[in-house]
């Protein structure tokens, strides 16, 4: 079978993901991928940056299921928060119907914050965020993570947490 691993990546997380899968599947790899680069093929391999709820090109695929019916679909997403199981829920309902969900694997894969690699654009929304984050009296462990991750960038990326993802499209 013909697989091929796209991605969408602004800050090197998800790219470095959809590396070490290509590597270990020893398949063909896209950056900002369209879907006619992707049709030829029986698996495909998407993944994307989280970012304020949404699915970073995650609708190349959701929006083109249709064309894509037959393949092996398998989404990632790459986030910095700990990727808690009733957190990702909340998330995948959202980018998948339940209907989707039973044929498409979908796996996350924390990757981690590096301020000074945003756009300008996210820039100005992270900062937006950091001074809700400095106001919050009380805040939680994942918001002070947040917050002092503006000063020292944090990554989690690890090559293991791609094996969930690599054993569906193995089956």
């Amino acid at each position: 079978m013909k697989t091929i691993v796209t991605y969408k990546s602004k800050s090197g997380y998800t790219k470095r993901y959809a590396e070490w899968i290509a590597q270990e599947l020893g398949c063909d790899i896209k950056e900002n991928p369209e879907l006619s680069d992707i049709m030829r093929y029986d698996t495909i391999i998407y993944g994307g940056g989280m970012y304020a709820g949404g699915f970073n090109g995650g609708k190349l695929i959701t929006k083109n299921l249709d064309k894509l019916s037959g393949k092996k679909i398998a989404l990632f997403a790459v986030g910095s928060n700990p990727g808690r199981e009733h957190e990702m829920k909340i998330f995948w309902d959202r980018v998948l119907t339940a209907e989707q969900q039973k044929t498409i694997g979908y796996f996350y894969l924390r990757g981690g914050f590096d301020f000074d690699k945003l756009t300008a654009k996210d820039k100005v929304l992270m900062k937006m965020l950091k001074v809700k984050l400095q106001k919050t009296k009380e805040r939680t462990e994942d918001e002070q993570g947040m917050l002092d991750a503006y000063d020292t960038p944090v990554d989690f990326s690890d090559k293991e947490n791609n094996r969930p993802l690599i054993e569906f499209v193995l089956k």
